[in-house]
Order: C-alpha cells, then sequence, then structure tokens
C-alpha cells in the first residue's frame, strides 16, 4: 500500500468508525441494546484498524487488531491502557449480543459506554494525524 492509499484507507476507515457510533446512537434511542453494542464495537475496530494501517501495520482478523493494538499502542504506553481495555470489554459483549440467544443488555449497561467510545475515536483519530 502506498503513502497515499494508506491516507484514503485511514481516512475512510475514521469517517466509517464515526459513522457506525452514530448508528449504534440511533440503535440505542430505539432499544436495540445488543446492535448498539456491535456498532459500538465496530466503530471502534474501525477506527483501531485505521490507527495501524497508518503505521503500516496489517492484520487479517478480529484477535490480530487487538493484539497488535495492545503491542504497538498499550504496552507502549503510546495510548492510555483504558483503551485497550475498552476494545476487549466490547469485544467480548459483542459476542455475547450477537450469539448468546438468550441474552440482552440493558439501557444502563449500553448508555454507559458512548463517552468512553467517543473519547476513544477522538483519541485514535489525533494519533492517526500525528503519523501522517
Amino acid at each position: 500500500m502506498t503513502r497515499e492509499e494508506r491516507i484514503e484507507y485511514t481516512k475512510l476507515r475514521v469517517e466509517t468508525a464515526y459513522k457506525t457510533y452514530q448508528a449504534a446512537r440511533v440503535l440505542s434511542q430505539n432499544g436495540f441494546w445488543n446492535s448498539a453494542v456491535n456498532r459500538l464495537y465496530y466503530a471502534v475496530f474501525y477506527a483501531v484498524n485505521a490507527l495501524l494501517v497508518s503505521r503500516e501495520i496489517y492484520t487479517n482478523s478480529h484477535g490480530g487488531i487487538r493484539t497488535q493494538f495492545s503491542k504497538n499502542f498499550i504496552k507502549t504506553k503510546k495510548l492510555d491502557k483504558k483503551y485497550g481495555k475498552l476494545l476487549v470489554q466490547l469485544y467480548d459483549w459483542r459476542q455475547k449480543g450477537d450469539y448468546e440467544n438468550l441474552f440482552d443488555f440493558s439501557e444502563e449497561s449500553v448508555n454507559q459506554l458512548f463517552d468512553p467510545v467517543q473519547e476513544m475515536l477522538s483519541t485514535i483519530e489525533k494519533e492517526i494525524l500525528n503519523a501522517l
């Protein structure tokens, strides 16, 4: 991937992250808690993917994204460990909400995720801009 392609890719991924975050808001406003968690996870996933690609770190899986994010940004203290924890929590919750048929998140549990996710998206966007 050329530098220009990486820049374009990361821009599109960050835009997608924010759009997906907004979709989570709409879903939560309508009481679709499990779907909102799914969208919150993907908002963070897209942002982390953009961050990794901006540094020429490529992965092929969700696990690879989590591993590389932790290795390159959390363990090195470039980003606060709370973002690593949030990514893992959202991944686990998405799995639970998507695949456990008899499980439903509550309004309270979902709504407390929006501010931390928005903060993480903003932090990652700034980190990307510093790299490009």
